[in-house]
């Protein structure tokens, strides 16, 4: 606002002098008239905060008094516990949390899915939520009238439970996927075997979504910050061009450094398709979907894959940094070993906590004391077993004065 000054005109004053405040100072005291409204917010303040934070909706008024009442006696935690028995957290907050993690949009705007439904369970029984990635674990609804039961090649029953406003809190029940899918315990993988993530990641292509959008949801991180042209690309298969417009450069400096690590871990999706006419995951053991070999004229020197055998490159290279674990072999077969290969990662453990940062405080760690506190949460979120429960209730309790 260069060349608009308000002048406040000031008269009566001791000296008689004229004060001018520009748009600045006018800012300046309003910040400090927050920052000093934030310090001496009381205890009650601080509860009804960690409340709307946690629930997104006004505690009632026992609530308060006894949220009130944990901060006073210097039991914060013990307020935030309380937050989280609202049904709002599991039926909204949880809801609109997850819910972009299941498309390819990002978006919050779509229905309540099976791959949402088993996150907000899982977190509700306080389940280990690195397993998120590998269980044989899958949540349905009951109890509530008129719903169809669940099908897997449906997502009616989930969008009914949403249309009848059921209390998500109260009906969702722990069941094993396999027993209602039908696919083997072995071939399960948490929700990334579930119904709307294979619509939306093993549809067509060639399960590389599936691949690139766990590790954006899960690890905090898009491929490109993860490339790395060091690692031998000998397991990129024959659909990449080697030397794409013509120009190999172009390989060498950029395509390598993505398919050198996320072509061999990708492998463990080999016998998984989404099969449109039927609506549902597809599992073929021991037969490698035919999308893993189209395009082999691209380059015929390239992968063929055999099998659904993944191995981790990146855990040398710029990737240690990911933190993986040095008690996993770094290899395996199939989604399960390879879901737990990720999950078992700092990186995965550093993620959770940073996106219920972001959404309950409403902003990203911006400073030191964030980072150092987003530290802490994330030391105790590993040591407790990976309690996702319990990082909502310190990330909230860290932003109550916010």
């Amino acid at each position: 606002m260069s060349g608009h000054r308000i002048d406040l005109r000031v008269t009566g004053t001791a000296s008689g002098r004229r004060h001018v405040f520009t748009f600045a100072t006018a800012a300046l005291v309003a910040l400090a008239s927050t920052v000093a409204g934030t310090a001496l917010a009381g205890p009650r303040e601080q509860a009804k905060r960690i409340h709307d934070r946690i629930a997104g909706v006004p505690p009632s008024a026992q609530v308060l008094t006894q949220m009130e009442a944990d901060i006073v006696a210097g039991r914060p935690i013990d307020a935030a516990n309380r937050a989280l028995q609202s049904s709002a957290f599991y039926s909204v907050t949880l809801k609109n949390f997850v819910a972009p993690w299941t498309n390819r949009e990002q978006s919050v705007f779509v229905p309540l899915n099976d791959y949402t439904a088993t996150v907000i369970g899982m977190v509700r029984d306080d389940e280990p939520f690195n397993t998120v990635l590998s269980a044989d674990v899958l949540y349905t609804g009951q109890g509530v009238s008129g719903v169809a039961g669940f099908s897997p090649a449906s997502n009616d029953h989930y969008e009914q439970l949403e249309a009848r406003g059921a209390d998500l809190k109260a009906v969702l029940v722990k069941q094993q996927q396999s027993a209602l899918t039908g696919l083997p315990a072995a071939a399960t993988a948490g929700v990334l075997t579930s119904r709307a993530a294979s619509q939306s990641f093993f549809i067509a292509g060639t399960n590389r979504a599936m691949f690139r959008f766990t590790l954006m949801n899960h690890m905090c991180r898009d491929l490109e910050q993860v490339m790395d042209t060091t690692r031998p690309p000998d397991r990129v298969r024959q659909d990449v061009s080697r030397s794409p417009g013509g120009d190999a450069r172009i390989f060498l400096n950029s395509c390598i450094g993505c398919h050198t690590g996320m072509d061999p871990l990708t492998q463990a999706f080999a016998y998984y398709t989404y099969d449109e006419t039927a609506g549902r995951l597809a599992y073929t053991a021991g037969q490698v979907q035919p999308k893993y070999l189209k395009d082999p004229d691209n380059f015929k020197p390239g992968y063929v894959t055999r099998d659904d055998r993944w191995d981790n490159y990146w855990r040398k290279g710029n990737n240690q940094l990911l933190g993986w674990d040095a008690g996993l072999p770094g290899s395996g077969s199939g989604a399960k070993s390879m879901g737990q290969e990720l999950a078992s990662s700092d990186a995965f453990a550093q993620c959770q906590v940073e996106k219920v940062f972001k959404a309950v405080c409403f902003r990203a760690p911006g400073n030191a004391t964030d980072r150092a506190r987003v530290q802490s949460i994330k030391g105790a979120f590993k040591t407790n077993n990976y309690s996702l429960k319990r990082v909502f209730a310190e990330t909230a309790v860290y932003c109550m004065g916010d």
